[in-house]
């Protein structure tokens, strides 16, 4: 099993990355949050990975914090939450807003995310609720460091990373349109937790 990675950033995209170690290029399913933190692509990463085996495929999943795969972890023993969906869920709320949000029981909120319906959401918290103990809810440090090149690339990418979460194109177009006119900040992960919220 995999459990950590170091090695050069090839490329780096919303929902996943290529990093190469000992010559190999290693493809890594990521949620948004390690992608707001990532380094310039060309540099050295390290990221904790959770290795997802089944009978027809392997997939690796990757995190810049314990606490991210800790809970990424989580979320898959929780009846009906694939690896996908939990992507989906720690891309769709940062791990700052989900642990308070799951221990407080805030069904409302895990709502919002894009794929997760009540009964999932009620199941979260009913299974999750008594099973954090020992998380921190600090956001990923630097997160937020990251400014963009130029205006669209930055919104490109918003954009890619609401159409994974599945969001119509159309409406997640004009949300990004929307959070830009409102003047929402110039970083990625600020400018898509907007969008997302704008979206619906």
């Amino acid at each position: 099993m995999i459990a950590l990675l170091r090695g050069t950033l090839l490329e780096k995209h919303p929902n996943q990355v290529i990093v190469e170690a000992g010559g190999v290029g290693y493809d890594v399913l990521i949620p948004i949050s390690t992608y707001s933190a990532l380094p310039e692509t060309g540099s050295e990463v390290r990221l904790r990975i959770h290795t997802h085996v089944r009978e027809d495929a392997l997939a690796l999943f990757g995190f810049l914090t314990s606490e991210e795969k800790t809970i990424f972890e989580r979320l898959i023993s929780v009846s009906g939450i694939g690896p996908s969906l939990a992507i989906k869920v720690l891309s769709g709320m940062g791990t700052a807003d989900l642990i308070p949000a799951i221990r407080n029981g805030s069904v409302e909120q895990l709502v919002r995310i894009p794929g997760v319906g009540r009964k999932t959401a009620e199941r979260i918290v009913l299974e999750l609720k008594d099973k954090l103990e020992g998380l921190d809810a600090t956001p990923i440090p630097g997160l937020a460091a990251r400014p963009a090149a130029t205006l669209s690339p930055l919104e490109q990418d918003v954009l890619s990373a609401l159409l994974n979460l599945g969001c119509n194109r159309a409406a997640a177009e004009a949300a990004v349109r929307k959070a830009k006119a409102a003047g929402a900040p110039t970083d990625f992960e600020p400018l898509f937790r907007r969008s997302l919220e704008l979206v619906r």
